[in-house]
């Protein structure tokens, strides 16, 4: 039986205070919807960590946390300090526990990545990535938001010479961009 839950509440995010804070897009509904199809297998594995990186607002987190439930802890990091205060308000408005820290876990052994600047738009995935296979646990799911320019399947490719099997999950076009969040686990 197949639950639906509800979106998150977000309308602070873009707005006010938090003005210099990612409001939730595509990208982060498609995020939500991977998450969603795949809610049975994450309550099924039970985490006690789940990490997101660059969480803007928080949403995604917020939703996570509604699925999951409160057994596990929920780190939301962001280089932003006005996205971290964003995520705190997201938690308290739909009555979640998530922990906003402070900082670019890409440069201090990171544990997920952003999709955005450089070669390809994967600057910081690209720093990230080696990594990867080291911080997911045995039973643990990564999942990643590209673009096609980002090359996804070349990413699958580099991750799995890490031990880790990928394959696109969700995909959908939002105007000019095709979109596709990657599910990766170990072999």
């Amino acid at each position: 039986m197949s639950v639906n839950y509800p979106t998150p509440l977000y309308s602070h995010a873009g707005r006010g205070e938090f003005a210099d804070v990612y409001e939730p897009a595509e990208d982060s509904f498609l995020l939500i919807d991977a998450l969603e199809k795949d809610a049975e297998k994450l309550q099924l594995m039970n985490p006690c960590i789940c990490v997101e990186v660059g969480s803007g607002s928080g949403v995604v987190s917020a939703f996570l946390a509604s699925v999951v439930g409160s057994s596990a802890f929920y780190l939301c990091t962001d280089v932003n300090p006005a996205a971290a205060l964003c995520t705190a308000h997201t938690a308290s408005f739909n009555s979640v526990s998530l922990q906003p820290v402070i900082t670019d876990l890409v440069r201090s052994t990171g544990i997920q990545a952003a999709w955005a600047g450089g070669r390809r738009g994967r600057e910081v995935t690209d720093r990230f990535l080696p990594v990867v296979s080291q911080l997911l646990s045995p039973e643990g799911l990564f999942y990643l938001i590209t673009i096609a320019e980002n090359d996804p399947e070349e990413i699958i490719c580099l991750l799995g010479k890490h031990g880790l099997r990928g394959e696109s999950c969700l995909s959908t076009r939002a105007g000019n961009e095709r979109l596709s969040v990657l599910r990766f686990h170990r072999n």
